[in-house]
């Protein structure tokens, strides 16, 4: 980044007023009648009927439409273990997302604990208060554990963005990719350099989606992971293969998918020589990925590719996502994010790119056309279609397998943001 543009960075944050996030009345507070039903005597009526039913919560409290956004700081963006307060820009930025793209108000909470079950136990004890929890910037292996433990004892959706979120953008493009490059996802031959969260989430989900496992080649610093090593973790076991592959240079032989998860320029122009042909490369380290677009196309004129920047064609962006999860599962007032609900976003995500693409989608990137194929195979983050495709699907998802607890609502599919306000 530039000079420029770390300062601009700066001042973007600091100012008109510190930090990006703020908290505004939603009803009226003008007259001594509005503060006594606000306050005291008024406020005890909704709290006797809460205390009769706690389902009241969503009808006279903020709950329903209130996301937690919460870290530890142990893995903010690529910058690592930071602690919480660093981690506070990121978590107000969810924030941020969370309420420009799905109208949903959202608050970050940074907590300062020893140890994953603290973490946890706060977390737990504080769920209550809100409709849904996104975690964000947790290392792994802990991550695993933190998001296993709220799920099973939050009666509320809990999702680790970091790991979900990029499984399904990933996943989304991942489909569009294969079918332009002529092959199926059940017999793609996939590498992926990085076996961390989002790495092992990406590979669950295509294996849900119909990947073969023994399909699958996850590496990490030691190599490939195989069924010869003992020194894995289970989220490392999961993916291990009987094979005679140890190092990116072998198992990249043939393959027909690159995911890297990883870091800057892993990825030699020598090692995509030797991929299959169409292949698809997702390059996902930021702001570096692991091999340049630049030198990709300049290697093979047939690469499908992908990064995480919004500065190239197919960014991977996270945005495409959580937003409109979040939204379609709190709208039904669904209890968890499960598979069926991930899998539904996927296919909705999928299926927007090949949609005829809006003008306002045109004007915000400055292009005169954009149509499906192999510079556009995942939605740009300002179409503003993605808040009632996805939303509605996730939301039809939940109710589908059972976790809803709601209807459809009325309004649904929805429109914008803006139709929720």
């Amino acid at each position: 980044m530039s000079q420029d543009m770390k300062q601009a960075a700066l001042d973007y944050h600091e100012f008109p007023r510190p930090g990006k996030i703020s908290v505004e009345l939603s009803t009226s507070a003008e007259s001594a009648r509005d503060l006594a039903l606000a306050y005291s005597p008024g406020v005890a009526e909704p709290v006797r009927e809460i205390a009769k039913d706690p389902e009241n919560a969503y009808r006279y409290t903020a709950k329903g439409n209130l996301v937690a956004v919460i870290s530890n700081g142990s893995a903010i963006l690529g910058l690592g273990d930071l602690g919480p307060l660093a981690s506070k820009p990121v978590m107000e930025g969810k924030s941020l997302l969370f309420k420009k793209f799905a109208g949903l108000d959202s608050i970050d909470i940074e907590v300062d604990a020893e140890s994953p079950q603290a973490f946890i136990d706060t977390v737990a004890r504080i769920a209550e208060t809100f409709g849904g929890i996104n975690l964000e910037d947790i290392k792994a292996p802990e991550c695993f554990e933190i998001e296993r433990a709220l799920i099973e004892r939050c009666n509320i959706p809990v999702f680790h963005d970091d790991q979900h979120g990029t499984a399904i953008v990933t996943a989304a493009g991942m489909i569009n990719a294969l079918e332009i490059a002529g092959k199926e996802l059940s017999e793609a031959n996939i590498v992926c350099l990085g076996a961390g969260a989002a790495a092992n989430a990406c590979m669950k989900l295509l294996v849900n989606m119909g990947a073969k496992v023994e399909n699958i080649y996850m590496l990490d610093r030691k190599g490939v992971i195989h069924s010869g090593r003992d020194d894995l973790t289970p989220e490392k076991a999961a993916f291990a293969t009987e094979t005679e592959k140890r190092t990116l240079d072998d198992a990249i032989d043939g393959a027909d998918v690159f995911v890297g998860l990883s870091g800057p320029n892993l990825l030699s122009a020598e090692q995509l020589a030797k991929m299959a042909a169409n292949p698809v490369v997702f390059a996902c380290a930021n702001p570096d990925p692991e091999i340049r677009p630049e030198l990709a196309h300049e290697t093979r004129d047939d690469v499908i590719m992908a990064t995480g920047r919004s500065d190239f064609p197919n960014q991977v962006n996270n945005v495409l996502g959580f937003p409109f999860i979040f939204r379609g599962a709190m709208d039904v007032r669904a209890s968890a994010i499960n598979e069926e609900m991930k899998a539904a976003a996927v296919r909705a995500i999928a299926e927007l790119a090949k949609q005829p693409v809006p003008q306002e989608v045109l004007d915000a990137y400055e292009l005169d056309s954009l149509e499906f194929g192999r510079e556009y195979i995942i939605p740009k983050p300002t179409d503003s279609r993605l808040l009632g495709a996805v939303s509605g699907a996730v939301a039809q998802a939940a109710i589908d397998s059972g976790v809803a607890r709601l209807p459809l609502p009325d309004h649904y599919p929805l429109g914008t943001a803006a139709d929720l306000k």
